[in-house]
């Protein structure tokens, strides 16, 4: 059994190196039959392998897909014999550490597409097989091709418009999953998992394996590795602590139901029906008093021992700023209205 695959429209530079790769039907776990149509065309002997494939390779391909009833990625290897920008076959029969450009951006549209979740994929080594590009409405460029492009497209009166420069693109870009609203499409990075129901607003941003699992309201940063529960909020300008800078290794996640408030943040991971008063910056080292249900103080803790703890309300003491922790009794819920994406 192999674990994925996908026909890709990719972008090389003058030196025929991959520079990004668009799947628009990738698929996980493939069947079988598919995966020996595609030995017997393209001479696959086995592994993880990103194969270049030509015009007549590709309609023998559709014609065998054709034949054992795999009508989409037959439609798709059709349309790929007749594309202008070289095509690319990738069979990833495990999922180990990737080897070429064109398996990551498999890897990083399995997600996107929903077809796997963050956390699910092996992403280590990544960024060194990710070239860093103009990514502009022309698509995306070679750094070092970009002067000469942007004096043809000047000579030919038009004007190359660069978006971004960097190593991710926008997700939208390569696909737009159902069900969502991304105010300011720049913000959410291809690899992101947007959950249906999910709202993402001007300042909200989603890097790469991270993601809501839906219905959510995102107005702060979802940072890298960072999952959000349904029907969670981020307030505007509100945080969560990744685990690329600072060597840290705990996976930092939020619950369902609850709310960080705006210009807060976190750096431990929260259960379900959590609230994170505005303002408040809580990180694993952070002491926390603890008060019972009348307001008196128990132990002073911190906050890394209340870490996936569910039905707290973590607060700043407005007379000596000490961050205090109690029980949640007001759970947060969504405005429906609001938040509909349909």
């Amino acid at each position: 059994m192999s674990f994925a695959f996908g026909i890709g429209i990719g972008t090389q530079n003058n030196q025929g190196e991959w520079l990004e790769v668009f799947y628009q039907q990738p698929l996980i776990i493939p069947d079988e039959t598919l995966l020996d149509a595609v030995r017997s065309v393209l001479d696959f002997q086995g592994g993880n392998q990103a194969i270049s494939a030509n015009t007549k390779q590709l309609s023998q391909l559709a014609s065998s897909l054709r034949q054992i009833g795999q009508t989409e990625q037959a439609s798709l290897a059709e349309k790929a014999a007749s594309s202008e920008r070289p095509v690319v076959v990738t069979l990833l029969e495990t999922d180990d550490t990737a080897s070429s450009t064109p398996e990551v951006y498999l890897k990083l549209q399995l997600i996107s597409h929903r077809l796997t979740k963050p956390h699910s994929l092996k992403l280590d080594g990544i960024f060194g097989l990710l070239p860093n590009l103009a990514w502009t409405n022309e698509g995306a460029i070679d750094l070092a091709e970009l002067p000469g492009r942007q004096l043809q497209a000047r000579l030919e009166g038009r004007t190359l418009e660069v978006k971004s420069v960097d190593k991710f693109p926008q997700m939208t870009d390569y696909v737009v999953p159902q069900g969502v609203r991304i105010a300011d499409t720049a913000r959410v990075r291809l690899g992101a998992y947007v959950g249906e129901g999910t709202t993402v607003m001007h300042e909200g941003f989603i890097n790469f394996n991270a993601g809501t699992e839906g219905t959510s309201m995102i107005e702060g940063r979802i940072s890298a590795g960072v999952m959000v529960g349904k029907g969670s909020d981020l307030g505007g300008g509100c945080s969560t602590m990744g685990t690329l800078s600072g060597g840290g290794n705990i996976i930092i996640s939020v619950g369902e139901n609850c709310l960080i408030g705006a210009n807060a943040g976190i750096g431990i991971p929260l259960g379900d029906r959590c609230t994170v008063e505005a303002g408040l910056y809580l990180t694993s080292g952070t002491k926390v008093a603890l008060l019972d249900d009348a307001g008196k103080l128990v132990e002073v803790i911190k906050a890394r021992d209340l870490a996936n703890k569910s039905e707290l309300l973590f607060r700043r003491n407005s007379e000596n700023g000490a961050v205090e922790c109690k029980t949640n009794k007001s759970a947060i819920e969504l405005n429906h209205e609001l938040h509909a994406n349909n």
